[in-house]
C-alpha cells in the first residue's frame, strides 16, 4: 500500500511514500481471503446444525448463512487492516503523548489569557529541565521510544523476515540502568540464533555500545528480551569505610606488613624424611626329594629336636 504524489520536478514523478510494503499487503490480502472462507462456512455450519433443531432445515440454512459471512467479514477486515493496526500500536505512544499534550495546551489556552500561559509553559518545561533526576528520567522514557523505532529499522533493513515480510512485533521498552530494555515477539522465519550474528549492527543503528539478546520466558523461543547498553556503570570509584579506621598520627611501624605477591622455595623448611634401609631377602635353598619324589623329613637346629639315632 503507497500513496504517490503527482508531481513531477525535471520530467520524473516524485514524492512516493511507502506506507505498506507491496509484499505485506499482498500477504494480508491472501490470508484476509482465507480467514473470510473459513470463519463464514465453519460459522455457518455450527448456525445452521443449531438452528435445525428448532426450525425448519432449509431456514436453519438460510440463519446460518446470515451469521456466518457477516462473521467472516469481520474476521477479513481484521486480518487485512493488521499491518495498519502494527504500523498504529509502534506509533502507539508518541500519538498518546502528542494526543495529551495538545489537549492540554488548549485546555490551558481557552482557560488562561497569553500572559499567564506563556508563563505556565515555561515553568512547567524549565522546572523538570532545572531537576536532574527529572531530567534524566525523561531522557531515559525518551530513549526508549527511540529505541523502539530503531529496532524496526533493523528488522526491515538487513535481518532477514518471513517469506510474507511481516516484522516481528516490538512490544514495550522501560529504562535500565546502563540503557534500555525492549521486549520482542518474533515472527515465523526468525530465531535468537539468526538474530546473535547481527548484535553489532543492531548496537550501531541503536547508537549504542552493545546489546545482548536472551529468551524472555523458557516456555516461548519467539519472545526475547533486548538489553541495550550504552554506558557502563561500573566504574565509580567507592570510597572503603576501613580508610577512616586508621589513624594518621600511627607511626610507621604500625603499619600494616606487605603482602607477599610471590614464594620462594628455599625459604619453606620442610621436614627430613628418612626411609628404614631394607635386608636382602633370604635366597630359598632347593627342596631335595627321594626316589619315590617325597620330601625328606626336615631336621632341626634346636637343642631340644630328638636324635635319629635315638630311633635305632
Amino acid at each position: 500500500m503507497s500513496k504517490s504524489s503527482p508531481r513531477r520536478f525535471g520530467g520524473r514523478s516524485t514524492g512516493t511514500v511507502t506506507v505498506i510494503e507491496a509484499k505485506v499487503h499482498r500477504s494480508s490480502a491472501r490470508n484476509a481471503r482465507m480467514a473470510f472462507i473459513l470463519t463464514a462456512v465453519i460459522v455457518g455450519l455450527l448456525s445452521a446444525v443449531v438452528a435445525a433443531s428448532y426450525i425448519h432445515p432449509i431456514l436453519a440454512v438460510f440463519i446460518g448463512a446470515l451469521i456466518g459471512v457477516p462473521t467472516g467479514g469481520l474476521v477479513w477486515l481484521l486480518v487485512w487492516i493488521w499491518p495498519v493496526i502494527r504500523l498504529l500500536w509502534w506509533w502507539t505512544p508518541e500519538t498518546i503523548l502528542g494526543v495529551l499534550l495538545l489537549t492540554a495546551w488548549v485546555q490551558l489556552a481557552n482557560h488562561t489569557p497569553t500572559l499567564v500561559t506563556l508563563p505556565v509553559v515555561a515553568l512547567l518545561v524549565g522546572v523538570p529541565a532545572a531537576i536532574r533526576p527529572v531530567r534524566r528520567q525523561v531522557i531515559a522514557w525518551t530513549w526508549c521510544l527511540v529505541v523502539r523505532h530503531r529496532l524496526r529499522v533493523c528488522f526491515a533493513q538487513f535481518i532477514i523476515a518471513n517469506q510474507s515480510g511481516s516484522l516481528p512485533l516490538i512490544l514495550w521498552a522501560k529504562p535500565t540502568p546502563v540503557g534500555e530494555r525492549v521486549w520482542v515477539y518474533l515472527r515465523p522465519g526468525l530465531s535468537e540464533k539468526d538474530l546473535e550474528g547481527r548484535l553489532d549492527k543492531i548496537a550501531v543503528t541503536c547508537h549504542a555500545s552493545t546489546v545482548l539478546i536472551e529468551r524472555a520466558t523458557e516456555n516461548n523461543a519467539a519472545y526475547l528480551r533486548f538489553d541495550i547498553k550504552r554506558r557502563e556503570v561500573l566504574t565509580a570509584h567507592v570510597g572503603s569505610p576501613l580508610v577512616d579506621v586508621i589513624d594518621p598520627a600511627a607511626p610507621v611501624s604500625a603499619s600494616p606488613l606487605t603482602v607477599p605477591t610471590a614464594l620462594d622455595l628455599p625459604d619453606v623448611e620442610a621436614p627430613t624424611i628418612r626411609i628404614p634401609a631394607q635386608g636382602k631377602p633370604d635366597s630359598k635353598k632347593p627342596v631335595a626329594t627321594t626316589a619315590n619324589g617325597s620330601k625328606p623329613a626336615a631336621s632341626s637346629a634346636s637343642p631340644e629336636a630328638d636324635d635319629v639315632s635315638d630311633w635305632i
